[in-house]
């Protein structure tokens, strides 16, 4: 059952994960915000990248949140990979 959640819970993450950079990545064309595709990006990925922004500063014109949260999110894959495959 451990290994099902974390299994789970990893894979979850890397879909945020990939979700983040899609966004982030297309963000950089002028795409229509009331596209499907934004609008369901921005659904996933904004409980995560809202609470980064109030802390994380941008950088001129650069907002850094979307590294920091792959960062992040990374750092919890490696922690849940480390519990899942630690024996009980």
């Amino acid at each position: 059952m451990v290994t099902f959640l974390a299994t789970f819970l990893w894979l979850l993450l890397q879909v945020l994960t990939i979700a983040i950079i899609i966004r982030a990545l297309l963000s950089w064309f002028p795409i229509d915000r009331s596209n499907p595709l934004i609008q369901v990006l921005d659904q996933i990925t904004e409980p995560v990248l809202a609470p980064l922004r109030r802390i994380i500063p941008t950088i001129g014109m650069i907002d850094i949140t979307p590294l920091v949260a792959i960062l992040l999110l990374q750092l919890l894959q490696s922690i849940v990979a480390r519990v899942a495959s630690t024996p009980l």
